[in-house]
């Protein structure tokens, strides 16, 4: 038994009814499915990790609509594929535009696209597992309806390996007994692609080079990490090992150990982490586990992040150490984390309080007449530019909402805020 086409691809669905997963998008009822069954959608960006069935949907929709469809990877075209492909579409009614990894696409090729969507001349489906908020145009994203799809639970992948020995035309013949799977589960990582073709991988090696094994292929955990130890990587930048050494990553820069976080800043480098998921991470980090303890730390890890954009591997490893090892020596404060919290709770629990009168803006008469802006005392007018006045809702007077961490640079900001609001907010 042998195929060179994966088993992903070979048993890839063809109707809504037999894709596993993504139910809150293609379940019935659902709003991807309505607009499909109604014979018309919108462009749309579909945003999750690998193996979900971003591609199968996209050929889904073509299968069902019966239009032009062409399928582009952005890691392998350019604007001229896209151009050639626009052209060929202004020939056809609905033509529809798959582009995987539409992330890897630049603004220019991005902009490519633009025109063509607007004018109806292509519908765009574009793939991508990064956050399409960070890495699509904001104009080409303001014209495609975004849906989010899910990792696969366990239920699903286990469908998936069912659905493989029950359709796969290579299967036929065997009798496959799933004794064990949660080796699979846990190496696919919800990872469909992933699952089946290590799945696809320990049924051929049960009959490599042995054609009179018995056609009984009873699928254990050892079975399984056999293979994997082999063929699967140490990391996995999708996986389970992806959320972990990330996690490992940060709470050695919050713990203030350099010497760590360096190791695991060099795991997630050697296994070909994408740099920019990296910088991210750390420009988050910057705010909300050193914050206003240290405020160039968000200076750094923003210039870090605009660093890395421009100039990838193998350079980059030295940008992100540089930060990194920054990040993790510099004083520690979550007080800018903590603050905003409170004040969404507040929020949340009081509604929308109106803004006190004399803090209104007045830019016409009649809202003069009603007070808007009476009372208001221009702080520069006052000693070292401070006025006491109040600025919150009524209900939420004297409320504190930020309270500066015990370190140099907050216990100065503590101390400015005490002279100036006195005993008002326990400063």
């Amino acid at each position: 038994m042998n195929s060179s086409t994966p088993l992903a691809e070979r048993i890839r669905p063809e109707t809504l009814d037999d894709l596993v997963g993504q139910e809150h998008l293609t379940g019935k009822g659902s709003i991807l499915r309505t607009s499909i069954e109604q014979g018309r959608i919108p462009s749309i960006i579909l945003w999750g990790p690998p193996g979900v069935g971003k591609t199968t949907i996209a050929n889904i929709i073509a299968h069902a609509l019966q239009v032009p469809y062409f399928q582009l990877s952005a890691i392998s075209s350019g604007v001229k594929e896209v151009r050639e492909v626009i052209e060929e579409a202004k020939q056809h009614t609905g033509t529809i535009l798959f582009i995987d990894e539409i992330h890897r696409f630049n603004k220019g090729q991005q902009d490519a696209l633009l025109g063509a969507v607007e004018k109806g001349i292509i519908t765009l489906i574009g793939a991508t597992t990064e956050n399409p908020s960070f890495e699509v145009n904001s104009a080409l994203l303001s014209r495609c309806q975004v849906y989010v799809l899910k990792a696969l639970q366990e239920e699903g992948l286990i469908k998936l390996l069912i659905q493989a020995i029950e359709k796969d035309e290579t299967f036929k013949g065997l009798d496959i007994v799933l004794k064990e799977t949660e080796a699979l589960i846990t190496i696919s990582g919800g990872d469909g692609r992933k699952l089946l073709n290590l799945f696809d991988l320990v049924i051929q090696t049960q009959f490599s080079g042995n054609s009179k094994l018995s056609k009984t292929v009873n699928i254990t955990n050892e079975m399984v990490m056999q293979v994997a130890q082999k063929k699967i990587a140490l990391y996995d930048k999708q996986g389970e090992q992806h959320y972990d050494i990330i996690s490992a990553f940060i709470k050695s820069m919050r713990g203030s150990d350099p010497n760590a976080a360096v190791y695991w800043l060099a795991r997630m480098i050697e296994g070909g982490e994408d740099v920019k998921f990296i910088a991210r991470r750390m420009l988050i980090f910057a705010s909300e586990d050193v914050g206003n303890a240290n405020p160039n730390a968000l200076l750094l890890a923003n210039a870090t992040f605009d660093a890395v954009s421009k100039i990838g591997y193998p350079e980059s490893q030295i940008i992100l150490s540089q930060c990194a090892t920054y990040l993790a020596s510099s004083a520690k404060s979550n007080a800018a984390i903590v603050a905003i919290a409170a004040a969404l709770s507040a929020v949340q629990q009081q509604g929308d309080l109106p803004v006190p009168l004399h803090i209104r803006n007045a830019p016409t008469k009649l809202m003069k007449d009603m007070n808007y802006g009476k009372g208001y005392q221009y702080s520069h007018q006052g000693e070292g530019n401070f006025i006491e006045q109040e600025y919150l809702p009524d209900k939420l007077a004297g409320t504190k909402f930020y309270d500066p961490g015990n370190n140099a640079r907050e216990n100065e900001l503590r101390k400015f805020l005490k002279e100036r609001w006195k005993e008002k907010y326990g400063y």
